[in-house]
This record gives structure tokens, C-alpha cells and sequence, in this order.
């Protein structure tokens, strides 16, 4: 399938580290130009300095994409933060500040890139969700409300531009093994037993890797899979699905 994304030129944005360079690595190793849209610069790929619960900075961003590269096929919205803690850990601030930035950041982004997308033969969105938004997991009660609602709003996208040609899609990961899930076994009081419980919590009892995620992205940004819109792709181990018997 090399090859697939030759010509086109596609925005990740979170897509300096984790599971956004993950993506943006697969998608210009099938022939995609790729811009980068993360505070963190990328040494790998065009990239722009991009706060997504800042208007003014995503519109500058998606312009400088536009302008280096001449057009704009494809936007994966990666880019977000966690949240850990039930109904009460946190504040009305901090639901704000998340929300902003899951939610209304990707709408930002895909808002600024619309017009370029309307004008590509292969247009394609594909936002990160996670086995969160169709699984009930304890401790992300703000986490979850937030990729519920991006569950949610890529099918509402897909009914609203598929007419235009735009394809809107979701990918929900499991647990991944990125720095940020690293980060937080680092403060677990035993970091070892933690990361077990994590990976026994996904059927194939380990954690998923950035680049199996990348995979369903490239899947479901690709120009072949031009009759697939408005759905989502889980790529949790079975965690969202399937029922074992312990074994």
C-alpha cells in the first residue's frame, strides 16, 4: 500500500511525540506530505508551533500548511490532553480547559481546514477517540465525556459534509504506550504492578502501540477507503468488544 497518500498532504496535529508521531511517520512513509500542528516543534516534518484552544493560532497554522504546500487533503485530530478522577476530582476550570482543547480543538482545526478540504479530490478527517468514549472505565469521568462528544460530533461531521466529498471518521485506541501513559506509571506508587493491571485490562494483555494506532488512521484517511465515512475503528486489544473468560 506504499504510495497511497502520494501528492496529498496531510495536518497532524499532537504530532510531535506519541501517538501523533506515530501517524504522521506512517502517513509520509506512504507518500503524504505531512505538517506537523503540536506546541512542540517536529525535527521530521514541516511543522508549526499550534495552540488548538487558541483560534487565531490554529488559523495561522492551517494558512502556513496552506501556503507551504499549496493545498491541504487530510487532518487527523490527535492532539489532546487526559484527565484522571471521578465525578468530583475535578473543577469547573479544569472541565473547561479540557473540554476546550479535546473537544472544541479539534472543531477549531477542522473548521480552518474546511476550505481546502472542499477543494480536495481525497478529503479526509480522522479524529482520535478513545475506548473510553463506548467503554466505562473508572477514573476518567471527564476524560470520557470528552471523547464521547468526539465520537459523536465525527459521525454529525460525516452527515454534514459527505455531499461536499469530506469523509469524517474515528479511530479509539486503548491504552497506549506513549510518554504520556508512561508519565503517569512513573508517579504510581508501584509502577510495575500498575502497567500489569493496564495491560490485563485489554484482552490481548498488553498495551497498544502508537504505530498499530497509526495503522487504523492510515486505513481510514486513505483515498481507497473512499466508502467509508461516519464510523469509527477500535484498536483496543478487543477491550471494547469482547468478553473473556479469565484465564
Amino acid at each position: 500500500m506504499g504510495g497511497q497518500f502520494d501528492g496529498l498532504v496531510a495536518i497532524v496535529t499532537g504530532g510531535a511525540s506519541g501517538i501523533g508521531a506515530a501517524v504522521a511517520s506512517r502517513l509520509a512513509a506512504d507518500g503524504a506530505s505531512v505538517a506537523v500542528l503540536d506546541l512542540a516543534t517536529s525535527a521530521d516534518h514541516f511543522s508549526v508551533a499550534t495552540d488548538v484552544s487558541d483560534d487565531e493560532s490554529v488559523r495561522a497554522a492551517v494558512a502556513a500548511t496552506a501556503a507551504e504546500f499549496g493545498r491541504i487533503d487530510i487532518v487527523v485530530n490527535n492532539a489532546g490532553i487526559g484527565a484522571q478522577g471521578d465525578l468530583a476530582a475535578n473543577s469547573d476550570d479544569e472541565w473547561h480547559r479540557v473540554w476546550d482543547i479535546n473537544v472544541v480543538g479539534m472543531a477549531r482545526v477542522t473548521r480552518a481546514a474546511l476550505p481546502h478540504l472542499r477543494e480536495s479530490p481525497s478529503a479526509s478527517v480522522v479524529n482520535v477517540s478513545s475506548v473510553v468514549a463506548t467503554a466505562g472505565v473508572p477514573q476518567r469521568v471527564l476524560y470520557s465525556a470528552t471523547k464521547g462528544a468526539v465520537l459523536s460530533m465525527t459521525r454529525a461531521m460525516a452527515a454534514d459534509h459527505l455531499r461536499e466529498g469530506i469523509r469524517f471518521n474515528a479511530v479509539n485506541p486503548g491504552t497506549a504506550d506513549t510518554p504520556w501513559i508512561n508519565g503517569l506509571l512513573s508517579k504510581a506508587a508501584d509502577p510495575v504492578a500498575e502497567r500489569a493491571a493496564l495491560e490485563a485490562r485489554q484482552p490481548h494483555g498488553r498495551l497498544v502501540s502508537p504505530d498499530e494506532i497509526a495503522g487504523a488512521v492510515a486505513y481510514l484517511a486513505s483515498p481507497l477507503s473512499g466508502s467509508t465515512t461516519g464510523t469509527s475503528v477500535a484498536v483496543d486489544g478487543g477491550m471494547q468488544e469482547l468478553r473473556l473468560r479469565p484465564a
